[in-house]
């Protein structure tokens, strides 16, 4: 049947981003193996330090070396720097100049989560606990009666280096934070919901049977708890004072639906895109320019720190590789590309109201291009240009990738920020481009197989 006028024009002149599983049904068993990697990730890097050793594993397994800014690289070598256990950066030297630009891209490793205080552990009413301080923009009420496992390190007074990985492997035990049962909470009930457990409320139950001895001991569950703990890895409360210990979920990467469409698991904000990146990063075997992966740590408290995007550990890196050039970093900076990789918030139909759908990121349409983020009227915003957006659309649609666009909630209702600005801050542009997350910043986030793999291509064709 021939189309009217209306219809040839509202096909000419309108647009609409497609389903990726009717328009491309074949990507399921592709993006399907590409994920099954990505949730190993996922449960092997529940926490920044676990995420760069990781990394490391990957990229020498791929021929990757130690960075050595004294040495002269050719095209095609492969080079990693990690700084402080926390923060990665991997290259792939190009066949373009290190004058022409580089190719950047910088996703973050680090996620929502509980920290321990550094004097973390009491006693009350014969029930030993871990004082917390949560990281990041976690909604607290949902961190309550959720299984936890302890990840980090303990400096000794020694200098040795103690590795802790509680609540991970069969036959561990698991960690929790408890809340009221609903008979006993008519005024908790009355609290509004950001505080329905509140900050000093998210103390983790360790242990509830005391040491035993002929004395009259003073916290004695306290006491076996710390007994156990030096049994197991020599440590003592002293200890504490110099560690880095986070309580993660004990929940591992999982398939979501009866279809197996979608991944359930914490820390998907932004190790989705650190995995996809990293993946890109070693596919790129003789690219045009010279790559410049980047997987930062702090995001979430605003990149602060000397392992955040906010301190210059990537620019001296940027720096070292041209001085080794012999050319001007400033205009390597200039001629530059960077792809801020971070997810987007996901529609969810049940909260329709704090979203603008036209305008809304969805979940199987592919990875979402974020040309602004920020708040209210885009403050704290990296607002990518005009030409930007035209060169990575256009890079999108020639290699067929599935993309949309998406802002992050509608006008007024929030907000939020990536490592954007910080890289803008060097000259070089940057726009946002990741996957639609939903229960964003939650103990569980869910992301489609069909979005991570199309990331991953975007991310392997950035680096063509």
């Amino acid at each position: 049947m021939e189309k009217t006028k209306g219809q040839q024009l509202q096909e000419e002149l309108t647009f609409k981003f497609p389903h990726i599983a009717k328009e491309a049904p074949y990507q399921r068993e592709e993006a399907e193996m590409f994920c099954e990697g990505y949730k190993r990730f996922l449960d092997n890097g529940k926490t920044e330090r676990e995420c760069v050793r990781e990394a490391v594993a990957m990229l020498e397994m791929q021929g990757y070396r130690p960075f050595d800014a004294g040495k002269n690289y050719k095209t095609g070598d492969k080079v990693y720097y990690v700084n402080r256990g926390k923060a990665i950066i991997a290259t792939t030297f190009g066949k373009e100049g290190m004058e022409q630009g580089l190719r950047i891209n910088g996703a973050h490793i680090d996620s929502p989560r509980l920290d321990l205080k550094p004097n973390p552990v009491f006693e009350k009413n014969d029930l030993a606990y871990f004082k917390t301080h949560y990281y990041g923009g976690i909604r607290k009420y949902q961190w309550g009666t959720v299984p936890l496992a302890i990840h980090g390190v303990i400096i000794k007074k020694n200098g040795e280096i103690v590795e802790l990985n509680i609540g991970e492997k069969e036959g561990d035990p698991v960690f929790c934070v408890t809340d009221l049962l609903p008979h006993l909470a008519s005024e908790q009930n009355d609290r509004k919901l950001r505080d329905g457990l509140k900050g000093e409320e998210l103390n983790v139950l360790i242990s509830s049977i005391p040491f035993l001895d002929e004395a009259e001991l003073k916290e004695p569950v306290k006491l076996l708890a710390l007994k156990l703990l030096n049994d197991r890895y020599g440590i003592t409360e002293a200890d504490f004072f110099r560690a880095e210990i986070e309580l993660v979920p004990a929940q591992k990467a999982c398939d979501v639906g009866l279809d197996h469409s979608l991944i359930g698991a914490y820390g998907q904000d932004d190790r989705v895109c650190a995995y996809t990146a990293l993946m890109a990063e070693i596919d790129a075997n003789m690219p045009e320019y010279t790559t410049v992966t980047v997987l930062a740590d702090k995001e979430e408290v605003g990149s602060e720190g000397n392992t955040g995007l906010d301190s210059d550990f990537v620019l001296h890196y940027i720096q070292d590789l041209a001085a080794m050039a012999q050319v001007d970093v400033r205009k390597v900076l200039r001629n530059s590309i960077c792809l801020s990789s971070d997810v987007n918030a996901a529609y969810d139909p049940t909260f329709g109201q704090v979203y603008e759908d036209r305008n809304s990121c969805f979940l199987n349409k592919g990875c979402v291009l974020t040309k602004y983020t920020g708040v209210r009227g885009k403050s704290g915003s990296n607002d990518a240009s005009a030409e930007l957006m035209a060169k990575i659309i256009a890079m999108m649609e020639q290699e067929g990738i599935y993309w949309q666009i998406g802002e992050l909630g509608a006008v007024d209702q929030g907000g939020g920020g990536t490592i954007a600005k910080y890289v803008a801050h060097m000259n070089v542009d940057v726009v946002d481009l990741g996957v639609p997350i939903l229960s964003m910043h939650s103990p569980f986030e869910l992301s489609s197989k069909l979005d991570v793999y199309n990331t991953y291509k975007a991310f392997r064709a950035f680096y063509k």
